[in-house]
């Protein structure tokens, strides 16, 4: 898929509902760490306001006049032997006496008589004259130098003040620290719950995926979908859900700070809510192009490496390690190319604007307060100032946080995009329960069936009563493996039924059909684990004496015997430290464990060495017993006892009856048998030592199809009639093998 498909494919999907979705799972506990930071943000929030209280009340506020009392406070002030109090603590009615006021100029502070009409303007001290000028009028006054030990004694009730104001900050402080503690625990511990269950879901969905899907698709990149796109998913929960709730819950609060304080500086700062929109739908627009290929080289260099490490002996044997290397440089080095554009993108923007809109911001609340302010325009404290310019700036740390966070956001959503592309697919309904042990009845209808366009079984006709065996042979490609297929409904036949004890397949769900079924392949796959977990894969029907017991029957106590630890001996992934023929009789043990009704045997015997080969034939025998049997086998020797074979030729049953019938009919099997077996039998027969033939595998006659049919036509007919004839003196021989 290209780019742009895959772009338009993730823009279709409602990743955003869907996470919504899974998110509400564990609403309770995102509910809560969103309340968390909620208190947090809003009790960080009061910093600016608490200062502006210490400022305007207690700090500055000693500019306002003082007035002779007679009223006894805990806020009088004893100078020149009056009693004064500051203007603002008079209760309403109470008598006011003379006043005196504190100004300050430059650093130093002058007591003055009376009250000043203005204390916003210019002011200046000379010669034992206060004077302010405001709007073009000056007023001046017489004013005496105040000390550090008088001004003290104005500071004085002013402490208490201050420090119950710290207080409160300490406290709202230690109120935050708690609550985001709280927060970044409580959002980690959601978000790890969120991936735990998308990323089962994705797991069980792939169990659910039919045979199919995965012929197309590298299981490497299957992998990297469960792992690291859900491991993306996990950010988007834990950072950029922490980062923007807060920073939106911030932003909101600091705009009602700011409309306390300000309503035209306000409404000037709600500029940059729209500036920020519109970069954040741009820089996705741009973004999630490149999110899209690093996610999918990422992708492809999982598979790469899954199928280096898969295939290393084949890599090592041909020496193709440059050549894998070269192929896994050319994506490690898209994927680098394209993180660079990420890493570009956000160097030039997400910092970058933040702080082109700050300086803006900064230089307009200079102006405003530098040009508005001091010309007496518009009179603000210096709290007010103090307050405005802090919450402005706290103002910019969450947009900071916000637009960092733009690249992990868009690499979630792109992320998650990928792992609903994966669960999309349409999986395999489960079905739950089970049916009763069926007798193994199975019948082929006029079957044809195709994996694309061209059939690759035409036709297909015959019976299997329950116990029987029926063996499939022919070469590659003529359509074995593919009855098996359709028997375990892996695929659906176009045309024709098949059916179990008089059952239609189709009907049945696919996992009560497959309960009754066992298969043994050609190379048989175990799991990480031990030997008793591989035959009864977990299975708690299946006890450690059924184990032991199904091993002994199929003659594996003999092959195993060797193993130090037994039944608890460690399997490694595919059992790379067994040999060909331990892994095989393994797979028997399994399969007979199960107890199917119908047994697959895949090519059980082609990998077996020759003295294994022996136990191997009698675990045929004990697996077969009771149960119908499919083999599909090259070696010929493996079949000669089979009820029924099938000969298969493109996709067609060409013969079919006993080994006798066949070789009486001396068609295509019997020239199949020749190819085997002939000529050694000829040469044992030429040296008067004729016995049972050592067989070896079809496949290594290198013979298939019409070239098959041209080596064995009448130009061949004398060579034919010689090896005829050695095979009918081999006969009596070979009875005994039967």
């Amino acid at each position: 898929m290209h780019i742009e498909q895959q772009e338009e494919a993730v823009k279709k999907r409602p990743v955003g509902k869907r996470l919504w979705q899974y998110a509400l799972h564990f609403k309770g506990s995102f509910i809560l760490a969103l309340l968390m930071l909620t208190l947090a943000v809003a009790a960080d929030l009061s910093g600016p306001f608490i200062a502006k209280a210490i400022i305007d009340r207690h700090i500055i506020g000693i500019e306002q006049p003082y007035y002779v009392t007679q009223t006894a406070s805990k806020d009088n002030v004893s100078f020149n032997d009056a009693t004064y109090k500051r203007a603002d603590r008079f209760e309403p009615g109470e008598t006011k006496g003379n006043a005196i006021q504190i100004l300050q100029v430059g650093k130093s502070f002058y007591l003055i008589s009376g009250e000043a009409p203005t204390t916003t303007g210019v002011r200046e001290y000379q010669d034992g004259t206060l004077k302010i000028t405001a709007k073009g009028q000056v007023w001046e006054a017489a004013a005496q130098p105040l000390p550090l030990s008088q001004l003290l004694v104005f500071y004085e009730p002013e402490i208490r003040g201050i420090l119950y104001w710290l207080g409160i900050y300490i406290l709202l402080l230690a109120v935050s620290i708690v609550m985001s503690f709280g927060k970044i625990l409580g959002l980690q511990t959601a978000a790890n719950k969120v991936i735990r269950k998308l990323r089962g879901d994705v797991y069980a969905h792939v169990q659910r995926l039919p045979i199919p899907y995965f012929d197309n698709l590298p299981a490497g990149k299957v992998v990297s979908r469960i792992t690291n796109d859900t491991e993306a998913v996990k950010d988007l929960f834990v950072a950029v859900l922490s980062n923007f709730t807060s920073g939106i819950i911030t932003i909101a609060g600091i705009y009602v700070a700011l409309f306390i304080l300000d309503t035209k500086l306000a409404l000037f700062c709600m500029v940059l809510v729209p500036l920020i929109l519109v970069w954040i739908v741009l820089y996705r627009r741009i973004a999630t192009k490149y999110n899209i290929v690093i996610r999918s080289r990422l992708s492809s260099i999982n598979a790469i490496i899954n199928e280096s490490i898969q295939g290393m002996p084949v890599i090592r044997a041909f020496r193709r390690e440059k050549e894998t290397m070269d192929e896994f440089e050319k994506l490690n080095e898209d994927y680098l190319t394209y993180s660079n554009k990420m890493l570009s993108l956000n160097a030039y923007t997400s910092h970058n604007l933040v702080n082109v809109l700050r300086n803006v911001a900064f230089a307009f609340v200079l102006w405003y307060f530098g040009g508005a302010s001091l010309s007496a325009s518009g009179i603000v404290t210096l709290g007010v100032l103090y307050a405005f310019t802090d919450l402005l700036s706290r103002l910019f740390q969450p947009l900071t946080g916000m637009v960092n966070q733009l690249a992990t956001l868009d690499q979630s959503i792109v992320s998650a995009g990928r792992v609903f592309e994966l669960m999309d697919e349409q999986g395999e309904e489960r079905h739950d329960g089970s049916m009763p042990r069926y007798k193994g009845h199975v019948e082929f209808d006029q079957v044809s069936f195709a994996y694309k366009e061209d059939f690759v079984l035409k036709n297909i006709n015959f019976e299997a009563k329950p116990g029987q065996t029926v063996a499939l042979v022919g070469h590659t490609g003529s359509g074995k493996s593919s009855i098996m297929n359709l028997l375990f409904r892996f695929y659906d036949p176009q045309q024709g039924e098949i059916r179990i004890d008089g059952n239609v397949i189709r009907d049945i769900p696919k996992q009560w059909l497959r309960q009754h079924m066992g298969i043994v392949l050609q190379d048989p796959y175990l799991f990480t684990g031990t030997i008793e977990s591989n035959v009864s894969l977990g299975d708690p029907r299946i006890s450690r004496e059924k184990v032991e017991a199904s091993l002994n029957a199929v003659g594996a106590d003999r092959v195993l015997k060797t193993l130090t630890k037994g039944l608890d001996e460690p399997v490694v992934e595919k059992g790379s430290t067994l040999s060909a023929g331990q892994r095989q009789l393994i797979s028997f043990a399994r399969a007979l464990a199960f107890e199917p009704s119908i047994l697959i045997l895949d090519e059980a015997t082609a990998n077996i060495d020759t003295e294994t080969e022996a136990i191997i034939q009698e675990a045929l025998e004990v697996l077969k017993r009771g149960r119908t049997t499919f083999i599909i086998a090259h070696r010929l020797s493996t079949i000669r006892s089979a009820d029924l074979i099938l000969v298969l030729h493109r996709g067609e049953i060409v013969e079919r009856g006993s080994h006798e019938e066949l070789m009486a009919m001396e068609g295509r099997y019997f020239r199949m048998y020749q190819l085997q077996f002939g000529a050694q039998v000829e040469n044992q027969a030429q040296s008067g030592q004729i016995g049972e033939p050592s067989f070896a595998p079809l496949e290594d006659a290198k013979l298939e199809g019409d070239e098959f049919e041209h080596n064995t036509d009448a130009s061949n007919e004398e060579h034919t009639k010689k090896k005829r004839a050695a095979i009918a003196q081999a006969k009596p021989a070979s009875a005994a093998y039967k």
